[in-house]
């Protein structure tokens, strides 16, 4: 979603400078090139400032609807974070594959799956923390790590190695280590995936029509057996 962002907003400086360059020669006013750009920089500006990016990340969402591929490669990532949750014993408390769910299900507006996080956060003595460090790095970057067994490429994740990043800092681990991490719970998680590919086969199908967390539980734990 990061980079569409970046390619969107670049698109539209190209055909922002193109129509200030031709505008003259197919008798474009001056005006409209100069009140376009600052509403889009107004509408930036204020989304960046006011929304916390929700605005943009809303219209991202609706532009996207349009391309099956990329609702496709939203939810087999999706279902990399819930799959590597399960096997790792992190309560999954819901999911949302767009950001007009998140939005309508009074989240941040943005899409994801949600964990209970609290064992992470009260799990701060010395014999725990590498137990939680290894868990949660795993399951955040697991949805990268579906991305690239599926499509060899990997669009989305820049909040996920946010999320790496924050955890080593709860568990008082220093910055530094967020990389080594990062490439460590990548790995991990592949190897989780490859190892329950029919499990993770089948709660896509089930993410997919929006089965809820309780049936996809299920789901895995008939795969399980």
């Amino acid at each position: 979603m990061q980079q569409t962002a970046l390619n969107l907003i670049a698109i539209a400086i190209f055909l922002m400078t193109l129509s200030i360059l031709l505008g003259p020669l197919v008798h474009i006013p001056e005006s409209v090139p100069a009140i376009a750009t600052f509403s889009i920089l107004a509408f930036l500006t204020a989304d960046r400032f006011g929304w916390e990016g929700k605005g943009l990340t809303l219209l991202l969402d609706t532009v996207s609807r349009f391309s099956p591929e990329h609702r496709d490669r939203v939810l087999r990532h999706e279902a990399g974070h819930f799959l590597a949750a399960y096997y790792l014993g992190i309560p999954v408390t819901g999911y949302d594959l767009t950001a007009w769910e998140s939005l309508k299900n009074g989240q941040q507006g943005v899409g994801g799956v949600r964990f209970d996080t609290e064992e992470l956060l009260q799990g701060k003595k010395a014999g725990d923390r590498q137990l939680f460090c290894d868990r949660f790095c795993t399951v955040w970057m697991a949805g990268i790590a579906a991305e690239s067994l599926t499509y060899k490429t990997v669009e989305g994740g820049g909040s996920d190695r946010q999320k790496v990043t924050d955890t080593l800092a709860i568990l008082g681990y220093p910055t530094r280590e967020s990389r080594n991490k990062q490439q460590w719970g990548e790995l991990q998680a592949k190897t989780l995936i490859e190892k329950h590919q029919t499990a993770y086969e089948a709660l896509v199908k089930a993410m997919k029509i929006r089965t809820t967390v309780a049936e996809c539980y299920q789901i895995l734990e008939k795969e399980r057996k």
